[in-house]
């Protein structure tokens, strides 16, 4: 176990019989996301470079490394300070950190990592600086939490669109969680599925029989199924209940409208054909579409549905 220097103030790693108590101006996203680990006492277990990374105190913590804390210096729960600084979205704190030696893909015993962290604060900014210093966009085991999930979940599309431009795969699969365009369905964020569409996202994988589009018109969320129709999404899909979208739409509603509008008129050429070759081209190679000896109007017509 790491050791604060001597002559610094030294934290207990003893946990308490009761919850300690979480400071009162700490914000309200630390709650939800250390909220099991408060629970458990480790709140108490923090060093002074914890919060200073978590407050933006940039140059007590210069301060602080200088004076022989480590940069990797963890809680019980293997929260470090570089877990702090990105969830409170301080680029500079998590610069020097890095600077410093931080490991990028340090994970607590929940297995949130610094990156997931960035995308609960939506700060592009530390999300660049940790995939440019070698962060991975996904972990190991399938079914730790996913810093692409989590962007989609709270509807962070410039995230959602960094964490894709470094390679990070849109179909990811976390079993309880499904894909994360199903989790953007499900939290009605359209922004961050036409990004997830956009670049080659499969639009009927969800969460085992349920589907994005199954997720869509649950939330009667118009805009999205629209969306998800017009790349392909499968209106005799069922779920787990056996059920198409049509029967969970709410009756007489904009999203009902749509899928009986839809059902009752074939998709036109234009848009099968479009389809067919974004299909043939691969998920992979549609970032090289603008690359082609293609007139503008056609690479539009290819790129956006």
């Amino acid at each position: 176990m790491l050791v604060a220097p001597s002559g610094a103030v030294r934290m207990s790693r003893k946990r308490p019989s009761e919850p300690a108590p979480l400071p009162r101006d700490a914000p309200e996203r630390k709650r939800a996301c250390w909220g099991i680990l408060i629970s458990q006492g480790s709140w108490a277990d923090r060093s002074p470079l914890h919060e200073a990374a978590s407050q933006g105190r940039l140059l007590a913590l210069r301060t602080l490394l200088a004076q022989g804390y480590h940069a990797n210096i963890a809680t019980i729960d293997n929260v470090t300070p570089l877990h702090e600084a990105c969830l409170s979205g301080h680029v500079a704190c998590v610069r020097a950190l890095i600077s410093a030696g931080a490991n990028v893909n340090a994970a607590t015993f929940d297995g949130i990592t610094p990156l997931y962290n960035c995308c609960s604060a939506g700060s592009v900014g530390c999300i660049e600086l940790l995939l440019q210093n070698g962060a991975h966009t996904h972990t190991l085991h399938t079914h730790l939490p996913s810093a692409l999930h989590e962007a989609c979940k709270r509807g962070k599309s410039q995230c959602v669109e960094s964490l894709l431009t470094h390679g990070a795969d849109p179909d990811h699969q976390v079993p309880h969680l499904g894909s994360p365009l199903y989790v953007s369905c499900l939290h009605r964020h359209t922004d961050c599925s036409k990004i997830l569409l956009h670049t080659g996202a499969s639009v009927n994988v969800g969460r085992g029989g349920d589907s994005p589009l199954h997720a869509a018109v649950r939330q009667d969320s118009r805009d999205q199924v629209a969306m998800l129709l017009d790349y392909g999404a499968n209106v005799n899909s069922r779920d787990e209940g056996g059920r198409r979208p049509l029967e969970l739409a709410a009756p007489g509603g904009p999203t009902q409208q749509l899928l009986v509008a839809f059902e009752g008129s074939p998709r036109s050429l234009c848009q099968l054909c479009r389809l067919r070759i974004r299909n043939v081209i691969g998920r992979c190679r549609l970032k090289h579409l603008p690359r082609l000896p293609l007139p503008h109007l056609l690479t539009q017509y290819l790129e956006n549905m």
